[in-house]
């Protein structure tokens, strides 16, 4: 039975009747007699002993609980919060033949981003390829293949200009709280069952950058496990190679040994929307429908699912300042292929 918290006005009215019928003749109400000064100190107390109260109350579920309280629950049932973790990727060199490029060499991307090498290597006459981390972690250190980047300080017979060989990826930030509480509500929901379903989409979640993550059982045959994964945060939630190898090995690092495991690659199907006759047309109201449609694809998007028109249209609906429109296009349900990940394309505005 929920027992109701007595505002501020409500103690000093319960201190004042008490006092008055403890104490006849005594003014508890009057706000400059002794009684009264006293009621309202002895008020303002209780009232801050409820706050505490309800303080304390509020942090004892990691439903409700301040951000700072999250990692003593995450901590209570094994969750922690995935920490940044740097970008990683490869360089290609060049310079003269037997130039030695030194480990721990910085290069940097023209916005001042630096990245080490992380082993050293002798180039040969067509240059070499050196794979390197990023000094900072976080997704600020992601980049795309084929950037260039400058050597911080010049090396002996090495060119001062490389360019990246590879995506360089893998970067994330510390989980955010909201993410983090997620996954803990989730381990509390649905507690581990030695390799069940949902025990490999856990597994998958705990790689920093990891936002969402799916299981087929039997994805590649009797005996298998099927894990595929995007990183909603990244520029592109689709992720590359290494990325793909990472959750992998975590896996293997965590799983059972009963099945075989396969991560795989999801393939994108973006959908591209044609929207007519919005009213209001604005530059506001546009980028809340695109907002609105993002999250509608992070809410409903799945391997192999279908995206609703209605859906869409709904998510189009409730975007802010939106009165009216017409969706041309896509003219139906869109369904994807196993694998398949339905993703936003983009939006074509008509008159």
């Amino acid at each position: 039975m929920p027992v109701p918290r007595p505002t501020l006005p409500q103690l000093i009215e319960q201190l004042a009747s008490e006092m008055q019928s403890r104490l006849p003749g005594v003014l508890a109400r009057a706000r400059r007699s002794l009684a009264g000064v006293l009621v309202r100190v002895f008020s303002g107390g209780l009232d801050s002993l409820y706050k505490y109260l309800e303080l304390l109350i509020r942090n004892a579920w990691p439903d409700q609980c301040d951000e700072e309280e999250l990692p003593s629950h995450g901590a209570r049932w094994g969750v922690a919060q995935k920490l940044a973790s740097r970008a990683t990727g490869s360089l290609l060199v060049a310079g003269e033949a037997g130039a030695p490029l030194p480990a721990g060499t910085v290069f940097q991307r023209g916005d001042g981003v630096r990245f080490t090498v992380d082993v050293g290597v002798t180039l040969s006459a067509g240059g070499a390829i050196v794979g390197i981390t990023a000094e900072q972690a976080g997704q600020l250190g992601n980049t795309a293949k084929d950037a260039q980047f400058t050597l911080a300080s010049p090396v002996d017979r090495i060119n001062s200009v490389a360019v990246a060989s590879t995506e360089i990826s893998g970067g994330a930030d510390i989980e955010r709280a909201e993410p983090y509480r997620a996954r803990i509500l989730e381990r509390i929901r649905r507690p581990p069952h030695g390799g069940s379903q949902d025990d490999y989409v856990g597994w998958a979640k705990e790689v920093p950058g990891v936002t969402r993550a799916w299981c087929t059982p039997n994805g590649m045959g009797a005996g298998t496990v099927a894990v595929r994964f995007v990183r909603d945060d990244d520029d592109d939630p689709i992720p590359d190679a290494g990325e793909i190898e990472t959750v992998r090995q975590h896996i293997e690092s965590v799983r059972t040994v009963t099945a075989e495991l396969f991560v795989l690659p999801i393939v994108p199907l973006p959908i591209n929307y044609v929207i007519s006759g919005l009213e209001p047309d604005t530059a506001e109201v546009r980028a809340a429908i695109i907002a609105e449609l993002k999250d509608m694809h992070t809410r409903d998007a799945v391997p192999g699912g279908t995206i609703l028109r209605t859906h869409m249209n709904e998510a189009i609906s409730i975007a802010a300042g939106e009165h009216d429109h017409v969706l041309s296009s896509p003219a139906g349900n869109v369904t994807c292929l196993p694998g398949e990940l339905a993703t936003f394309g983009g939006v074509s505005w008509l008159a």
